[in-house]
Order: structure tokens, then C-alpha cells, then sequence
């Protein structure tokens, strides 16, 4: 049983496809699948399942998938730690997230910390929910998620750094954009541009809609805010988004209106990190100066 064997199985086990991991690192279907026999013959057990769609790890798998993720996470945070220190102030963060986080959480903050730390690197992995950031985490050499906070996960810590306020996206034109503030009792006749399909905001807001006793109609959905803001301002719908730091609320000058719904309970994100107490110096300034960086944006 070597480490490479335990990272392609962490590896099958979270994308459920061996050809999929074996496209990821270059390698046959043959040579993945070597490795987990390997571990079966190890271990005398079976531990993947095979489905017509793909893989699933049997009871068994699932327990050396668990321990075996955290084990290559405590050592991958060990090497960081390591790397650091030779290196000095270099050395690299890794960070997974969606693919506009960047644009709206983080851009001043990578400038800043790029300033401030020079010979470091910052590297990013697009997934595209908070679901697939926490495989990322446990399957991949990553130091830190920018997720949507949820319900807890197994091995994985998250922390809160904003509450962002929900606000309809409406065209200008529309009755709904002279409104000060609206009531969730306001939204039962929108035409509503649903956000991602098993998002953790998306199942946010339906949760809220539905405690309201709130039903609304959709026949468009979109695989990311910054595209409802689109089809809303091109008079396609009208979108139910969280309020991302520097937008301005209520409105704007040009086509679109971002109208506040303040009934609504606010939608959590910030970090997710499998230890925080394994985070490299340089991981936590950058975590530090994301999270100083947003709440300041979101005070202006």
C-alpha cells in the first residue's frame, strides 16, 4: 500500500468514474485500476462498487476513503508547512471555489497579498458548488474553499466571514424596481430565474420561500448568479441573488435594479478548510486578508 494508491482511491472514490482519474493525471484505466486492486488485496476487502454510471465505494471503501482522506490531508499540510519553512516567505496557496468568487470576493485581497508577499503563489481550482469544493478538499493537495455555508461536513471546518442580504434583480421598467424593500409575500408572481440546480444558496432560499409558506413559478435557471443579473436586466425574469460586496442597494443607475427582501434570513459564506490548526502561515494570511477585505467592501 503506498500514498499514491490511497490518493487515486480518495480520488475515485469522490469524481465515481476511474476513467475520469485517470484522464485527470495522465495515466490508462488499467494503471488506475491496479491500484485499487492493490488496496483490495491489502486489505481483503472490496471497495468499489461498480454501477453502470460509474463507481461507489462499498462500506468498506467508505472507511479507508474517510480515514485515508485525512490521513493525505495531515501529511499534505505537514510538506506545505515544510515547503514554507525552507522556502521562507514563498511557497504557494492553493485555493478551490466558483468560477466568479474571485471577480466578487477576492480581488482586492490578491492584490494585497501579493504585495505583501511577493514570492508566494496563489493558485485556484473552479468547481462549481460548495458540494464539490468539499471533495476537493478531502481528495486534492488544497489549502482552502470559498463556499457557500451550509449544513456540517464530515472532516471539513467552515467559518462564516459575510451575511449577505437578499435582494430581487429587476429591469428598470418593471413595477417591482420603484420599491423600496419588498416582502416575501411580493415575490408569489414573479417570473423567477432559479439559481443553480443543488446549490447550497439555492436550497437556502427555497427553504426560506417554503417556511414563508412562498410558492413561485420558474422556467429558467442559470448555472451562476452573475448570469441571473443578466437574463433579469435583459427582461427575462426576475432573479432572487444574495447582495455581493460593492454592489449597490437599492438600485443602480443603468438597467437594473437590485430591489432588498430584508425578511429573508441572510445567506452565509466564508471558508471551509479541512484543520485550521494545519493551515500553513501563508494559507491563513491569505484566509485573514480575504475576510478583512470583504467585510470592509461590504461596510462601504
Amino acid at each position: 500500500m503506498t500514498l499514491d494508491d490511497l490518493r487515486v482511491f480518495v480520488a475515485v472514490c469522490r469524481t465515481g468514474s476511474l476513467s475520469a482519474v485517470a484522464r485527470d493525471l495522465g495515466r490508462t484505466q488499467s494503471a488506475v485500476s491496479q491500484h485499487v486492486r492493490r488496496l483490495e488485496k491489502e486489505t481483503g476487502a472490496v471497495l468499489l462498487e461498480r454501477h453502470p454510471r460509474g463507481v461507489l465505494p462499498t462500506e468498506a471503501g467508505r472507511i479507508l476513503q474517510a480515514a485515508a482522506a485525512d490521513g493525505l490531508a495531515g501529511l499534505d499540510g505537514a510538506l506545505r508547512r515544510l515547503d514554507t519553512l525552507v522556502r521562507g516567505d514563498g511557497g504557494s496557496v492553493r485555493v478551490t471555489t466558483g468560477a466568479t468568487t474571485v471577480r466578487h470576493f477576492m480581488a482586492e485581497a490578491v492584490v494585497a497579498f501579493r504585495r505583501e508577499h511577493p514570492r508566494a503563489s496563489l493558485e485556484f481550482q473552479t468547481e462549481n458548488s460548495s458540494r464539490s469544493c468539499f471533495d476537493a478538499l478531502a481528495a486534492d493537495d488544497l489549502d482552502l474553499a470559498w463556499i457557500t455555508i451550509g449544513s456540517p461536513v464530515r472532516g471539513i471546518e467552515q467559518r462564516p466571514v459575510l451575511r449577505l442580504p437578499w435582494v430581487l434583480a429587476v429591469g428598470a421598467e418593471d413595477p417591482l424596481a420603484a420599491r423600496s424593500r419588498l416582502e416575501p409575500a411580493d415575490l408569489a408572481s414573479i417570473r423567477h430565474i432559479r439559481l443553480p440546480e443543488n446549490s447550497t444558496s439555492r436550497a437556502h432560499l427555497d427553504g426560506a420561500l417554503a417556511e414563508a409558506g412562498i410558492r413561485i413559478s420558474s422556467d429558467t435557471s442559470v448555472a451562476d448568479w452573475d448570469t441571473a443579473l443578466l437574463l433579469a436586466e435583459l427582461g427575462l425574469g426576475h432573479a432572487v441573488v444574495p447582495a455581493l460586496p460593492g454592489w449597490q442597494v437599492p438600485g443602480t443607475d443603468g438597467p437594473l435594479r437590485l430591489v432588498p427582501i430584508p425578511a429573508l434570513p441572510p445567506l452565509a459564506v466564508g471558508w471551509a478548510v479541512r484543520r485550521w490548526s494545519s493551515l500553513t502561515p501563508l494559507a491563513r494570511a491569505f484566509a485573514d486578508e480575504v475576510a478583512r477585505s470583504c467585510v470592509a467592501r461590504a461596510g462601504r
